[in-house]
């Protein structure tokens, strides 16, 4: 027994919406403990729909329909679905009246067109929408399928889902299990090196653990199907001991950890505060830290010193360092993390500058090459040179510089070496 998810939208096709209804249900089904193995995308298309539908029907015993339930000419689910089961369309009056009156209550008429939603499959039970006009249906139109049926706005697909789509399944005899999951995250290390060292892991059936890789970042999902949360959670916690203990100072948090949101737990732990320099980065090592909920608590500002007049003037850096060893060096990571630490009076200082591309290298200094500085609250400062690839994009290179320096920070505050002072390094990374 599995279910399938089919989104229904032209607009999803074209890439002009991103189809968040797919991961919502897809998290939810797992909550069910309701095995899922395939996702369809269809345009609004009576035939396609219905091939769709076909081949649907014969792999899978529940199938949930997103979009294509609104009053338009191109809105063709439930007509379709009617359709391919031979089964006429009768108008129900009680839909009718429901979306008349919500027409009422913002003050408008309902159209003639609207009419088209109460329309639905003979034998099939409405699934109310509390919010919006397009209601679904759940039908058992065969012995051991069950279709449901939702609109594309996400709002009041999830709000159908939890009232009523949840209960029904639970009624069903599904959600007796549930499948949970865990992720463990890492930075700093390869998904190849990562999965190397965890191999062995590969081979558990409950929980299974699997790897997945993105931006820089390499996750471990463990999953554990069981009775209850508490009894995942209890299959689940010595397989990720395990793992947290090989990954090493290379893991840095689970599930909704960031390194940002990582990083400010530490600084809050040691009551110490931050500012920022960047150069290449434009501020968007600043977003990371901002992003998180209270981080007014330890991170103090920024400076984006894209030109380097700003570097000299505001920041504190020797022109004659810029004009010797350019922009992007060791001597001007160093100098900008001093001079903002300087500046807003933190305890740490953290600097950015480096080549994010596509124009701007030349073969001593290729795109891609970024230098990030640490000024610590001692007074020393420490330096790392990354190499991060010439072919990958400017908003990546962008992206993976913050990355790297929120993660020379955190493992900076982990381990805070004895004779507190760590070498200039020089890394390559994949």
């Amino acid at each position: 027994m599995s279910a399938e998810i089919i989104c229904v939208g032209t607009e999803l096709l074209l890439g002009e919406i991103l189809n968040s209804n797919a991961q919502f249900l897809a998290q939810e089904l797992a909550i069910l403990g309701i095995p899922h193995y395939y996702q369809t995308v269809v345009g609004d298309n009576p035939n396609r729909l219905k091939q769709v539908l076909g081949l649907a029907c014969v792999r899978s015993n529940i199938l949930i329909f997103t979009g294509g339930l609104g009053p338009t000419p191109d809105d063709l689910t439930t007509e379709a679905i009617a359709d391919f089961f031979g089964v006429p369309l009768i108008e129900r009056e009680d839909i009718v009246e429901d979306i008349a009156q919500k027409f009422a209550q913002r003050g408008r008429e309902m159209t003639p067109s609207n009419r088209k939603q109460a329309l639905i499959p003979k034998g099939a039970d409405v699934l109310p929408n509390l919010s919006g006009t397009a209601p679904g249906i759940i039908w058992q139109p065969r012995p051991n399928l069950t279709i449901l049926t939702f609109p594309g706005v996400p709002s009041e697909m999830e709000q159908m889902w939890r009232e009523t789509a949840v209960p029904f399944l639970k009624s069903q005899g599904w959600g007796q299990e549930i499948i949970y999951s865990h992720t463990l995250r890492f930075w700093g290390i390869g998904e190849s090196a990562l999965t190397e060292k965890v191999a062995s892991f590969f081979d558990l059936t409950n929980p299974t653990v699997a790897p997945y890789a993105s931006q820089g970042e390499v996750r471990l999902r463990i999953s554990a199907r069981a009775s209850s949360e508490e009894e995942a959670h209890q299959l689940i916690e010595p397989v990720a001991k395990e793992i947290r203990k090989i990954g090493g100072l290379d893991y840095f948090g689970a599930d909704e950890d960031t390194l940002a949101s990582v990083v400010g737990r530490l600084l809050t732990k040691t009551s110490e505060t931050l500012s920022v320099a960047e150069s290449c980065t434009g501020g968007g090592l600043g977003s990371m830290l901002t992003s998180v909920a209270g981080s007014s608590n330890y991170f103090l500002g920024g400076v984006i010193s894209y030109d380097n007049a700003v570097k000299s003037s505001v920041l504190g850096v020797q022109p004659s360092d810029l004009e010797q060893s350019g922009a992007v060096s060791k001597p001007v990571a160093i100098q900008m993390a001093v001079g903002v630490r300087s500046l807003l009076s933190t305890s740490w200082g953290l600097s950015i500058t480096g080549i994010a591309g596509p124009g701007g290298g030349s073969e001593s200094k290729p795109v891609g090459l970024v230098y990030i500085g640490l000024a610590k609250p001692d007074g020393e400062v420490d330096c790392f040179k990354y190499q991060l690839g010439q072919n990958r994009s400017r908003s990546l290179i962008r992206h993976l510089c913050a990355c790297h320096a929120l993660d020379m920070l955190r493992r900076r505050l982990l381990v805070r070496p004895t004779n507190n002072h760590f070498p200039f390094s020089v890394t390559i990374h994949e």
